[in-house]
């Protein structure tokens, strides 16, 4: 009985860490992200941003909301004309928040004007091997990656706004973007 209890907390463990997410690295493919535009489409990332540099900002909380916006602010004052690059708030709702999609969404919509629903996909569930990949620490952060043209990880970055980290998020960007 003891042997089989064993095999089975082996077992269980040996697929729990044949699971686990390695953190994202520069040069690497983008693993695929599935999820809803707020506009009702589905989204599949790093598809739909193909031929274009991307901006990803992840969020894992209502917090890292601002820290989001702050990005996507800047960002958008910069690249916002430029059809070569695009960006993408990802809103990540895991745990028992899933029941209230339809609230959380519709409330989304109500507060995103119509032009930038296209702009934010949000994620129920699966977070937790995104936050591996992101080197998840704070609940408040926003967790930045940049996808080439080609669907490589670029950069990364995380934690609230800060001017000198976007000079060099902006200095990356620009490199792809003139590249194509």
């Amino acid at each position: 009985m003891i042997r089989r209890i064993l095999s089975i907390a082996l077992l269980t463990t040996m697929a729990s860490l044949s699971s686990a997410a390695s953190e994202l690295t520069a040069g690497e493919n983008m693993p695929e992200l599935r999820g809803e535009y707020l506009s009702g489409r589905k989204a599949i990332l790093p598809k739909d941003a193909s031929g274009r540099v991307a901006l990803l900002l992840f969020g894992f909380s209502y917090q890292s909301r601002f820290a989001v916006e702050d990005w996507s602010r800047r960002f958008r004052q910069d690249f916002d004309k430029n059809p070569q690059v695009t960006f993408y708030e990802i809103p990540m709702i895991g745990g028992m928040a899933r029941i209230g999609k339809w609230f959380i969404d519709s409330g989304m919509r109500r507060g995103t004007p119509k032009a930038d629903q296209e702009n934010v996909i949000t994620v129920y569930g699966g977070t937790e091997p995104w936050k591996q990949r992101l080197g998840f620490k704070a609940e408040d952060s926003a967790y930045l990656v940049i996808v080439d043209q080609n669907g490589k990880v670029a950069w990364r970055h995380a934690g609230p706004f800060e001017e000198t980290s976007y000079e060099a998020l902006a200095v990356q960007v620009r490199q792809l973007a003139s590249a194509q």
